[in-house]
């Protein structure tokens, strides 16, 4: 136990990364252990795009990038900090050595009739593919390996999935960044007493 939560609370958000490439044997093993995530009826609605190649992170980063674009532009920023936040983006995107999209599917999650118990069914599925993405994320840090969690395909899951000809049914949730570190990072948590509520 005393591994894992040192495990749990050594794992930072790592942006940038070393151009050596994530083999492909650790790319295995990361998905294996998000594959074993718990899920919602254990159904395993997560779906995973792997991204290697410099042309195909070109293309997510531009698309997704044009949509970051008019966002900003919609919310009134000027555009020097347009320019700044969308080259942020795709730096992030293009120099990471790989890429994992998360996604999501309905195909086996249960089917009802009222709009609530189906937005509620949705719902176990997103939380479902979010355990997947930590199972993910630490199992990236336990192999020596920098990762962070961009939540760019949730504002813009037709863009990403055109850019990368996704399946109709696979719904984007967030793209993982993964590469060995070229960055260290310190961060805090707010005291437990401020989150939690013991109930006698």
């Amino acid at each position: 136990m005393t591994d894992l939560l040192q495990l749990l609370q050594t794992r930072r958000s790592i942006r940038r990364y070393r151009p050596d490439p994530v083999p492909q044997d650790l790319i295995e093993q990361m998905l294996t252990a998000a594959a074993w995530a718990p899920s919602a009826h254990n159904r395993q609605p997560w779906r995973f795009v792997v991204i290697t190649q410099a042309a195909a992170k070109h293309e997510l980063a531009a698309t997704l990038g044009r949509k970051l674009r008019a966002d900003l532009d919609a919310d009134g920023l000027s555009p020097d900090l347009i320019a700044q936040d969308a080259d942020r983006s795709y730096q992030r995107i293009t120099n990471a050595p790989l890429l994992i999209l998360l996604c999501l599917s309905m195909t086996d999650m249960d089917s009802y009739s009222d709009e609530q118990r189906q937005q509620n069914e949705w719902l176990m599925a997103a939380q479902s593919t979010a355990l997947a993405g930590q199972n993910l994320l630490l199992a990236a840090h336990s192999l020596g390996l920098g990762a962070c969690w961009m939540c760019a395909p949730l504002f813009a899951p037709d863009a990403a999935r055109r850019a990368l000809h996704l399946p109709n049914d696979w719904q984007p949730q967030a793209l993982i960044t993964v590469g060995y570190p070229a960055e260290t990072k310190e961060k805090t948590r707010q005291p437990l007493e401020s989150r939690v509520l013991f109930v006698d």
